[in-house]
C-alpha cells in the first residue's frame, strides 16, 4: 500500500463521484481517485496494481458492483471492497459482506464514507502486517528448524505438560522412532532402565518449578545399543512467567562416560596395590613387630607378678602393688598403641583428608622401624621442625609413604649398615619438606626417576610398586616426591606437601 491510498471508484454518475470526492476532501483524507465506469476499465485499473480500495455503486448500465466484487474476490481477494448506492436494500446489503465486501455506505448517508474508508485501509494495512509477522515468523522457524536438523546434536521441543512436540532428524535416525511414536511420552521408551526413575524424577521436578533440566542418561538406540547422553532443556515463558514450551538436546557423552569409568578403574586398582603393597611390606615389618609387642608384654606380666607378690604378702604392701599395678597398665597400653599402628596401616578404605603431623608420623614410623634397623646395623636419627605446619592428608597414605621410604633406606644398607636420616622443615616456599637420606647402595645408574617406574625394583622380592605409589599419594596431596645421589654414598628420597 502507498503512502497515499489509490482508490477505485466504479460510478457512472459524475455528480454521484463529485460528491464522493468532496466528502473525503472535507473530511481531509488525502487520496488519489481513479473513476471508471466500465467492466473493460475497471479491470485494467485493477491490472496496473496501484489500487488500495474500490469504492463501488450497486447498479451501472453495463456493469453491475456484484459482479465487480466477485471478479476481485477471484482475483484480488485482499483488496477492501465499499458499496456506495443509493438502490442498495438491507438484505442485498447482507448478502453482499456475506459473500466478502467490506462495508456498504448508502448515498443518503454519506457521512460514513470516510471513516469507512479509514477503517476498510486501516484494517487491511494490519491485516497485512500481520501476514508479513506470520510470514517471517514461518521463514524464521523453518530456517531454524533446518539448522536445528544440520546440528550434530539431537534436538527436540516439549509441550509445556512435558509431552514432546517435535524432535529433529538425529533422533529419528539414533532411536528409529518415527515423531509419531516419540510425542507425548513416548520418547520414554528409548531409557535405559536402571536410569529412567531418576531421569524422569528430575525432569518431572524442572517441570513443577519452570527450571531449566539437565540430566545424564542411556538412550537405546535402533540397534539396541545404549549410548550416554547429557540431556539438557531450557523453558520458554510467555508474559506471565508460564512455562509455554521446552527446547532441549541431547549430546552423546558416551566417550567421555567410559573415560571416566576408566579413570576410576584404574584409581580403583591402584588403591587395591597400595594395600597389597602395604600387607607385604607389614610381612616383612613382622619379626620387628613381634619383638616391640612382646617387649611392653612381657614387662607388663613383670608387673602384674610383683603386684600379685606384693598383695600375697601376710602384710600387703598396697603401695608397692598400686606401683606395679600401674606399670603393667602403662606396658599394656603401649603394646595397644603399637597394634593400633599397625591395624591402621592395614586398613582398607577410601582416602580420609584431615589435618596430619608429619613429625608424629615419623616418630611413629621410628618406632616401628627401629628394631628392624638394629638387626641391620643402621640407626635412625631424626631431625624435626617443631613449629611443622601441619597438612591435609590421609594419615594412612602418609604412613605408607614415610614407612616405604625409611624401609628402603634400612634395606640398602643391610650390608654396610650406616644412619638413616629423617628431616622435616619449611622450605623457601613454605611448602612442608621431609627428607630421607642413607648411605645404602645409592640409585640406579639410568637415573633416579628409574626407580620410580611401576615394576621396577633391584630387590629379589619386591613388587617394584613402592615408589611408584608413594609419588602417586604425594602428588594427589598437591606434593611432590623425587630422589637424587648423595655425595659421599646413598641417597635422599624427599617430597613437599602443602601447609593446612
Amino acid at each position: 500500500m502507498t503512502s497515499v491510498p489509490r482508490i477505485l471508484l466504479l460510478e457512472d454518475e459524475p455528480r454521484d463521484a463529485e460528491l464522493v470526492v468532496e466528502l473525503l476532501e472535507e473530511d481531509r483524507f488525502d487520496c488519489v481517485i481513479t473513476r471508471v465506469q466500465t467492466r473493460a476499465e475497471f479491470v485494467a485499473a485493477l491490472e496496473s496494481g496501484k489500487i488500495d480500495l474500490i469504492l463501488a455503486d450497486y447498479k451501472l448500465p453495463s456493469f453491475d458492483g456484484l459482479s465487480a466484487l466477485n471478479l476481485v474476490l477471484k482475483s484480488w481477494p485482499d483488496l477492501p471492497f465499499i458499496f456506495v448506492s443509493g438502490t442498495l436494500g438491507e438484505e442485498v446489503a447482507i448478502e453482499a459482506l456475506k459473500i466478502g465486501a467490506t462495508d456498504y455506505v448508502l448515498k443518503t448517508g454519506l457521512s460514513r464514507l470516510a471513516p469507512s474508508v479509514r477503517r476498510a485501509l486501516r484494517e487491511t494495512r494490519e491485516r497485512a502486517e500481520r501476514r508479513r509477522a506470520e510470514e517471517t515468523a514461518r521463514r524464521s522457524e523453518k530456517e531454524l528448524l533446518d539448522v536445528i536438523e544440520a546440528i550434530p546434536a539431537m534436538a527436540f521441543t516439549n509441550d509445556a505438560d512435558g509431552s514432546n512436540a517435535w524432535a529433529n532428524r538425529q533422533w529419528v535416525d539414533y532411536t528409529g522412532l518415527t515423531l509419531e511414536s516419540t510425542s507425548g511420552l513416548g520418547w520414554q521408551t528409548t531409557l535405559h532402565p536402571d536410569d529412567a526413575d531418576d531421569h524422569m524424577r528430575r525432569w518431572f521436578r524442572s517441570m513443577t518449578a519452570g527450571e531449566p533440566f539437565e540430566s545424564e542418561a542411556r538412550h537405546r538406540s535402533a540397534t539396541g545399543e545404549y549410548r550416554w547422553f547429557l540431556v539438557r532443556a531450557v523453558p520458554l515463558l510467555d508474559e506471565h512467567g508460564k512455562v509455554r514450551k521446552w527446547y532441549g538436546t541431547l549430546t552423546d557423552i558416551e566417550d567421555r562416560k567410559r573415560s571416566e569409568q576408566e579413570r576410576e578403574r584404574l584409581r580403583q586398582v591402584e588403591a587395591d596395590l597400595a594395600y597389597v603393597s602395604r600387607v607385604m611390606t607389614m610381612g616383612e615389618l613382622a619379626a620387628s613387630l613381634a619383638h616391640e609387642i612382646k617387649q611392653p608384654l612381657a614387662a607388663a606380666v613383670l608387673h602384674a607378678q610383683a603386684c600379685t607378690g606384693w598383695l600375697c604378702r601376710d602384710a600387703p604392701d598396697v603401695t608397692a602393688a598400686c606401683r606395679a599395678a600401674s606399670a603393667a597398665v602403662t606396658e599394656s597400653e603401649r603394646a595397644a598403641h603399637i597394634i593400633d599402628r599397625v591395624r591402621s596401616l592395614y586398613q582398607q578404605g577410601a582416602p580420609k583428608r584431615e589435618a596430619v603431623d608429619l613429625n608424629e608420623i615419623i616418630r611413629d614410623m621410628t618406632v616401628l622401624l627401629n628394631d628392624m634397623a638394629n638387626r641391620n646395623a643402621v640407626s635412625i636419627r631424626t631431625t624435626l621442625d617443631p613449629e611443622l605446619p601441619t597438612t591435609a592428608a590421609d594419615r594412612i597414605q602418609m604412613q605408607q609413604v614415610l614407612m616405604n621410604l625409611m624401609l628402603n633406606g634400612i634395606e640398602s644398607m643391610q650390608k654396610t649398615g650406616g644412619e638413616l636420616t629423617i628431616m622435616s622443615e619449611k622450605n623457601s616456599d613454605s611448602q612442608l619438606l621431609i627428607s630421607v637420606n642413607d648411605a645404602g647402595v645409592g640409585l640406579p645408574d639410568d637415573g633416579a626417576e628409574r626407580s620410580f617406574q611401576a615394576f621396577f625394583t633391584t630387590k629379589s622380592h619386591g613388587t617394584g610398586m613402592g615408589l611408584s605409589i608413594s609419588r602417586r599419594i604425594i602428588e594427589s596431596h598437591g606434593g611432590r616426591l623425587w630422589a637424587s645421589s648423595n655425595a659421599a654414598r646413598g641417597a635422599t628420597f624427599q617430597f613437599t606437601l602443602p601447609p593446612t
